[in-house]
């Protein structure tokens, strides 16, 4: 293995060139925006950020190109990027002012950087979540946008001490922050300086930001060791040394991992994997890469963990794949229209998506009606109890795979879940505490649409395939948080009871309006159906911002009976209990 002493700007070059491509046993680009900003800012420091890793071939191999747009070389295919594909094409992406490919979607990174950064490094980075919700949350709405003067001082200040930050709209438009991209673009910085507000070479800041400019473009010049492994290679070998560089650092789930291995004695194989996620996309599900591997390893070798990859030959690995195809989309159907689950959001673990495939293979397609409704129940209240969400997942899926495939029922899988958990049913502290995150949250939104709850100013019902912003179903803080923050916990604010699920237009006519002085004008419009097909009380004294612990109280005991009252009727269809 030679190493070759090389640049920012000669590696983003290669890229845009199409000189440097991506072998296929890589991943897709997954990097966040703050993931970016932390690069820019430690090669800005000049700390170290790693090497690059290319295998150069003469074989032909099987390519895919990076999440940038490249031209194309006749060199392309010969130059395979093995490590450093995040932290390249993020640079590509910044310093050429080129959007990223994402899911078919391209999309901007936007860094700004602040040109009155402290001489001092102190913090180099925002706290940033990146985590998505459930569902939408109403961050857009005027509740949340209601902040208190404190808050926002301590984010000015805290902004000052920032050298990178992602861009937004409002930190873009203070004249000390400059958008990365523009200043590798800009051919002088004249035009920077004055949106900065310098006013002529005399002024003071003048020196400073022409420095702390020019400082910012050296990030082209930051050296990077390109590490190139021998010709002679095959692939095979070559993907046992991505999968040995990733593990030591941990840097790829075990799903990426055993991807690899799979595409180096499976040629094309990736390609068939990700025209599969595409059909699943059609259907409004997003089913990740690693569960498709792991669907695939599953009925190769009836067991989901990735070790055993490298043993399972390339036939069964195909005839697996063949099978998982079949029991996903069988899995995707009865969600969708036997359980009425419409996005895979509902679900506390996609691993529920593996269960349901393997089962109907078993079954041969051929569920018979009480199975139906056993196989209806069993995902309630697996998925509302967090079934595969607690513990080892993995042994846990294991498991439910073994009883199965050794001739276990559904009624079988359901007393597993009842002996995890101990009971089935819910009582009202049982939502005590719990938020969006909650497993829970799902089993309350499924409880209030089969009761035919509805959006209170349309009247449509709640669903979260709805067309249009103004229709998606968000979920409301019926008491908001802004009124709330000043006396209650986080925990008590953002409680399953607090909720509510509604569009997003009523939600902005809402705004931070209390309970007490907009529920009224619900009530005049749709009558009281559409508060008791919340579970929300409907006596106004709970409505009062001073009486919402007694709300909460009486709201949970509301929904723990709607959730019991939907997970009866589920329970009842899959034993033939007569109503």
């Amino acid at each position: 293995m030679r190493k070759v002493d090389t640049n920012v700007n000669d590696l983003v070059g290669m890229i845009e060139r199409g000189e440097l491509r991506l072998p296929e046993m890589q991943r897709r680009y997954v990097w966040r925006a703050p993931r970016v900003r932390d690069l820019l800012d430690s090669l800005y420091r000049g700390y170290p950020s790693g090497s690059v890793l290319v295998w150069e071939t003469d074989q032909e191999q099987p390519t895919r190109d990076l999440a940038v747009e490249q031209k194309t070389s006749p060199f392309g295919g010969h130059k395979l990027l093995l490590d450093g594909q995040q932290r390249l094409t993020s640079l590509s992406a910044v310093l050429r002012g080129e959007p990223i490919q994402v899911r078919g979607r391209k999309r901007p990174i936007d860094i700004l950087f602040n040109l009155d950064h402290p001489d001092r490094f102190g913090e180099f980075s925002e706290v940033v979540s990146d985590e998505e919700p459930l569902l939408a949350d109403d961050i857009d709405d005027p509740d949340s946008e209601n902040e208190d003067d404190e808050r926002e001082v301590g984010i000015q200040e805290r902004l000052k001490r920032l050298t990178f930050v992602v861009s937004s709209r409002a930190i873009a438009s203070l004249p000390n922050w400059v958008s990365v991209t523009e200043v590798f673009s800009a051919t002088d910085d004249r035009e920077i300086l004055r949106k900065a507000g310098v006013t002529g070479i005399d002024d003071p800041k003048f020196d400073l930001y022409s420095k702390r400019l020019g400082r910012l473009r050296k990030i082209r010049e930051y050296p990077y060791v390109m590490q190139v492994l021998d010709r002679n290679l095959d692939y095979e070998e070559v993907a046992e040394i991505f999968v040995r560089v990733n593990s030591l650092g941990a840097k790829l789930r075990g799903s990426d991992l055993a991807l690899a291995q799979i595409t180096a004695r499976w040629r094309d194989s990736l390609k068939l994997l990700e025209e599969f996620q595409e059909e699943c996309e059609e259907h409004w599900f997003s089913l990740d890469l690693g569960l498709l591997v792991r669907a695939m390893v599953v009925f190769a070798s009836n067991q989901s963990r990735f070790k055993t990859v490298s043993s399972i030959p390339v036939e069964r690995l195909q005839e697996g794949w063949e099978k998982a195809k079949r029991g996903l989309r069988f899995a995707i159907n009865f969600l969708r229209t036997n359980a009425d689950i419409e996005d895979e959001s509902l679900l506390s673990s996609p691993l529920f998506f593996i269960t349901i495939a393997f089962l109907s293979q078993l079954r041969g397609e051929q569920l018979t009606e009480q199975e139906e409704r056993q196989l209806r129940y069993w995902l309630y209240v697996a998925n509302a109890r967090g079934r595969y969400s607690r513990g080892s997942s993995e042994s846990l899926l294991d498991a439910d795979l073994a009883l199965l495939a050794r001739g276990g029922t559904i009624p079988d899988l359901i007393e597993t879940v009842r002996q995890q958990f101990g009971r089935l049913d819910f009582e009202p502290s049982d939502l005590e505490g719990k938020s969006a995150r909650s497993p829970a949250f799902s089993l309350v939104f499924l409880a209030l649409k089969a009761a035919g709850a509805k959006d209170w100013f349309s009247g449509l019902g709640i669903s979260l395939t709805h067309q249009g912003r103004l229709h998606y179903i968000q979920y409301h803080h019926v008491f908001p948080k802004s009124l709330l923050k000043k006396t209650y916990e986080r925990k008590e604010i953002n409680e399953i009871a607090n909720m509510a699920f509604i569009s997003g237009g009523a939600n902005r006519r809402i705004s931070n309006k209390q309970p007490a002085d907009y529920l009224p004008n619900v009530v005049g419009k749709r009558g009281e159906d559409a508060l008791r097909s919340q579970c929300l009380p409907l006596g106004p004294e709970l409505h009062k911002l001073e009486n919402y612990r007694d709300f909460l109280t009486e709201r949970r005991r509301m929904l723990a009976e709607a959730v019991n009252d939907f997970l009866g009727a589920a329970r009842a269809d899959a034993y033939d209990i007569a109503s």
